[in-house]
């Protein structure tokens, strides 16, 4: 957990140098907003991590902010929604090429990213995820999807 917690953090300039710097991607409104929507749910990605490490270290039945991070989930549906009209209103505006399409695709990736925090866990990188997934061909719910959910039996929200 510790490693998923320093990769998402390690990722937000990674992402940002790469794609502005290495590739050059211009930073038009399109491409801005769908960089730093992207960079946003891998920060919260990267905090729930901390959070959830603490909370094994210190045996606490659910991990500290949930309730910060219930809020978050509905923040995130309102951005995401918030740049789907910013990148689609560039597109109607006629943008094409290297100053829309990659904040297209930051969309898409910050809407999985979303996904897989939040609801399904769509990243499969252990042998055991693998198993699991192979075995009952279905997406299991994400780590914070299921401390969101004892938070809530919890506290009653």
């Amino acid at each position: 957990m510790k490693t998923l917690a320093i990769l998402e953090f390690v990722n937000i300039p990674l992402i940002a140098g790469v794609l502005t710097g290495v590739l050059g991607m211009p930073l038009t409104t399109a491409n801005t907003a769908g960089l730093v929507l992207v960079l946003i749910v891998l920060a919260e990605g990267g905090a729930y991590w901390w959070l959830k490490l603490a909370q094994l270290s210190s045996r606490s039945p659910v991990p500290a902010g949930m309730a910060v991070y219930r809020r978050l989930s509905r923040v995130n549906v309102g951005l995401l929604v918030a740049a789907a009209v910013v990148v689609s209103a560039c597109l109607a505006e006629g943008g094409s090429g290297a100053r829309v399409w990659p904040g297209a695709a930051l969309w898409v990736f910050a809407l999985l990213e979303h996904v897989n925090y939040f609801h399904l866990q769509l990243m499969h990188d252990t042998r055991a995820d693998l198993a699991h997934l192979m075995n009952t061909r279905r997406l299991r719910r994400s780590h914070l999807a299921l401390d969101l959910a004892r938070a809530s039996r919890r506290s009653g929200w």
